[in-house]
């Protein structure tokens, strides 16, 4: 099942050079994508414009969306980089309470 997600990046070009940096494949810690996959997650992709970040995540067939991301939170590791990536991200006002990534909503489907 594919779930898109929204998040904003702190307005801060250092900040945000910084982010990227970190999710680079030579620099994220391996302990995230090794997390990201073992939650269930097969696919996650982030795209950035300015300051908003747009989140595609892949899950297997049965898997929910926030239980894998409450599992993957328990791994190694996980908890510390959520820290890290929280001081670049502010979240949307949109978001619902309890939400960092807000959720978005499907509007049209080429293929539904």
């Amino acid at each position: 099942m594919r779930t898109c997600l929204a998040l904003d990046l702190k307005d801060n070009p250092e900040g945000i050079a910084q982010y990227e940096h970190l999710h680079q494949p030579e620099h994220i810690w391996p302990e995230i994508p090794a997390g990201i996959r073992a939650g269930g997650i097969t696919d996650m992709q982030i795209y950035r414009i300015g300051t908003r970040l747009f989140m595609i995540v892949e899950t297997a067939e049965g898997v929910d969306l926030n239980d894998a991301f409450n599992e993957i939170g328990k791994l190694p590791r996980q908890a510390e980089w959520a820290v890290l990536m929280d001081g670049f991200q502010q979240r949307l006002a949109e978001a619902q309470p309890g939400e960092h990534w807000a959720k978005m909503k499907p509007i049209f489907r080429l293929n539904a």
